[in-house]
């Protein structure tokens, strides 16, 4: 069984087509172009605004031509992240999926669920010849996971709609009417090098398993973040040893979970630093039995990749002092929950994820993404993101940084879609903030009399290869979708 026979059929063929599509964030021209040209096929007229946001006007069904228009919106791009073992090239390659018990997920790749589901239920629409609405439009921003973009470059005055529903959320039940505001943090410093020690021996220290994840939705689950743990065993290492540093890498998306981290080191006494290792990394296992089962660490003598040559200027070795210091800068950064939200039971206030850290020929470089419901709170902690890094001698720079949304509780819309909800399902909808960047909050800057409320099947693990589309929740939400758009 594939995809394409799962219910509801619109939704899921829809899909299909968008796996199909290679969406990196930054590289959505495939994409871009196939929804152009579905909208024509479609007898929809389709364009895209100045900077690269796809916008389709539907008209209305016969005699709801006077209802309030309503905009449906989405993002195009995907988070490319692959397990190791896996080849696969985001930009060419399509996403191949699987079916497992009640959920769809990819092989050993993120989904793209986040959010080419969004963009199914909103093409199914349009195809459904009983679906019943007003006036509508379709917005489909682009290079929302690294930066929201398409949504800062939306120009006033574009779209005629003035309710927007957000397809991006994550869970079938919760309509979220807030969410957090963002900041990119990067701290960046040079090092000396040294020649290769006499008498030393090249050792890989690889952190690998961890579960990974959003870095906003997922925060709360307290799963290990492969760079903190590979600092952990460095410092050991640094500490109690003459290891000696060459370079560092770990994370790949400043919005994702770091799942691996890959160091080398030099040392001498190689049964110590076994030792070491061992000692430290069954204690960080024991630590992450339960958020991550899987996690291994990897300490082994190095060996260059086959058929390759070790280049002399990837033998130097980090500055004793400098790899301490750049060790201890990662283990002070602040990464996790830095606080949780005192009026909405359960939710984050304030978080940073420490994205990626790579020391590598003279360069280290650490890049994070702060996260607060709360603006001050946001640059309070870049105050302490600054301060470690200024401690260890290291210049910090910011970027990005966008407001969070704040819920509107007189919003029409959010009355209209709980009665339809309890009305469909029996019970009530559960009313949600979210710890994470939605674009509803820079949409509402551009356009603040929209009426705005976000919803979405159910995803679990988004941003990492465990991310996974349940399929029930889909036929709900797109036949709840369809009585919303008919009842307004």
């Amino acid at each position: 069984m594939t995809i394409k026979e799962l219910q509801p059929s619109l939704v899921w063929n829809n899909f299909y087509s968008i796996t199909r599509c290679p969406r990196p964030s930054k590289h959505e021209e495939k994409i871009r172009e196939y929804l152009l040209q579905w909208g024509k096929e479609h007898g929809v007229d389709t364009f895209t605004d100045k900077t690269g946001n796809v916008i389709m006007r539907v008209p209305a069904t016969p005699g709801l031509e006077n209802r309030k228009p309503v905009i449906l919106q989405g993002h195009m791009d995907m988070v490319p992240q692959k397990n190791s073992d896996v080849k696969h090239d985001f930009e060419k390659d399509p996403i191949e999926t699987r079916i497992v018990d009640d959920w769809v997920k990819a092989c050993g790749t993120t989904l793209g669920a986040d959010n080419g589901m969004g963009l199914a239920l909103a093409m199914a629409i349009v195809e459904d010849k009983e679906a019943k609405h007003g006036p509508l439009e379709i917005l489909v921003t682009y290079d929302e996971e690294t930066g929201m973009t398409g949504a800062k470059a939306l120009e006033p005055g574009v779209l005629k709609g003035k309710i927007l529903i957000n397809l991006d959320s994550e869970t079938e039940g919760e309509l979220y009417v807030g969410c957090a505001g963002g900041l990119d943090a990067t701290a960046k410093a040079s090092y000396e090098r040294k020649e290769e020690p006499a008498g030393y021996e090249c050792w890989a220290l690889n952190v690998l398993g961890c579960q990974g994840g959003h870095s906003g939705m997922d925060i709360i689950l307290c799963r290990a973040n492969a760079n903190k743990v590979a600092a952990r065993l460095l410092y050991a290492l640094l500490k109690e040893t003459d290891a000696k540093l060459l370079d560092m890498e770990g994370g790949t998306l400043r919005n994702a979970i770091p799942r691996e981290c890959f160091c080398t080191v030099y040392v001498k006494d190689t049964k110590k630093a076994e030792t070491v290792v061992s000692r430290v990394a069954s204690a960080i296992k024991a630590e992450y039995t339960q958020t991550d089962p899987d996690l291994k660490v990897v300490f082994e003598p190095y060996k260059c990749p086959e058929g390759t040559v070790c280049d002399h200027d990837e033998c130097l070795y980090v500055e004793e002092k400098s790899a301490l210091r750049f060790v201890e800068a990662i283990l002070a950064c602040p990464d996790g929950v830095e606080r949780m939200s005192a009026s909405v039971p359960g939710l984050v206030e304030t978080s940073n994820n420490l994205a990626m850290v790579k020391i590598y020929k003279g360069v280290f470089s650490v890049h994070t993404l702060m996260r607060s419901s709360v603006d001050t709170a946001k640059a309070a902690l870049a105050d302490k993101f600054t301060s470690v890094f200024e401690l260890a001698g290291m210049e910090s720079s910011f970027a990005g940084g966008y407001s969070g949304w704040a819920p509107n509780p007189d919003s029409e819309i959010l009355a209209v879609m709980k009665k339809v909800y309890s009305s469909m399902f029996g019970k009530e909808p559960k009313v949600m903030a979210i710890h994470a960047g939605l674009e509803c909050g820079i949409l509402g800057g551009t356009y603040p009399d929209w009426d705005m409320v976000s919803m979405g099947p159910t995803l679990m693990s988004p941003h990492s290869p465990d991310e996974r589309c349940h399929i029930p929740s889909v036929q709900k939400v797109y036949d709840f979708l369809k009585e919303v758009l008919a009842t307004i």
